[in-house]
């Protein structure tokens, strides 16, 4: 039986487990202890390591954890983390537990930013994209460009509707007031922000995220939509504009939201 497990860590993170017959996979791991602390009390061995890119909220862990379980391959981007033994690249696929992942180059949030995408998982399939999409938002613009976090967001776009999101952070709710500043008049956005609010009163997760509700309530998947593109043109004061501007602008507005 396969599962997919949110491990909380600092203030905000998400490290997932993705477990299988007694074995785990551990996918950004930026803290060790409540990776540990998990495996202890699931019973869980650790098969393997895989890493999204090189922030320390991400990768702070693997050393502790390649000590505890010795010989732990760690998969991962070309950067400067000496703790990866097996570097990836756009389009290579690894087959972990008797599951195939295919990596997508996602520069934009770094520069050596990949995505994991499992066609099988037990309620479809799933994605793990780090800091590059979230639920309701995506990541900063630290390394890359405007154009190359839309060009990344484009290929996750294109996945399957019904692709569950994992991403590494609790930044749905945050995420959704702006959106609702963008897409005032978004009925399907305005009944997620109530459901996130009831979530989070509840003191439950808010992701993974399908997909398809993404891409009807975020806006950095719909800067494409004419109102999302009227609301951010006259924010920013743009006279002319194509969708780069667009995602450009948008971009900046959040950050000083």
């Amino acid at each position: 039986m396969l599962s997919i497990s949110p491990i909380s860590a600092f203030s905000d993170n998400y490290i997932w487990c993705v477990a299988r017959e007694g074995k785990a996979i551990i996918v950004d791991p930026g803290d060790a202890a409540p990776v540990l602390k998990h495996l202890d009390e699931n019973g869980l061995s650790l098969s393997a390591i895989i890493i999204t890119h090189h922030h320390y909220d991400h990768v702070n862990g693997i050393e502790l954890l390649c000590e505890r379980y010795p010989n732990t391959p760690v998969y991962g981007p070309e950067n400067q983390c000496k703790s990866i033994t097996q570097r990836l690249k756009h389009d290579d696929t690894i087959t972990l537990l008797d599951l195939t992942f295919r990596v997508f180059a996602v520069p934009g949030h770094t520069l050596d930013h990949i995505a994991y995408y499992l066609e099988t998982s037990p309620s479809g399939p799933a994605l793990f994209c780090g800091d590059t999409l979230f639920a309701g938002g995506c990541g900063r613009l630290f390394e890359g460009t405007p154009k190359q976090m839309l060009n990344s967001l484009g290929l996750i776009q294109a996945l399957a509707a019904d692709t569950e999101v994992y991403c590494a952070h609790e930044y749905t709710l945050s995420n959704l007031r702006f959106a609702c500043v963008v897409e005032p008049n978004n009925r399907d956005l305005l009944s997620r922000f109530e459901d996130t609010q009831a979530r989070r009163q509840a003191d439950l997760p808010t992701v993974p995220s399908k997909l398809a509700l993404e891409l009807l309530t975020n806006p950095f998947l719909r800067t494409d939509n004419a109102a999302v593109q009227q609301q951010v043109a006259t924010h920013a004061a743009l006279k002319y504009w194509n969708q780069n501007d667009i995602f450009a602008s948008l971009r900046a507005w959040k950050d000083d939201f």
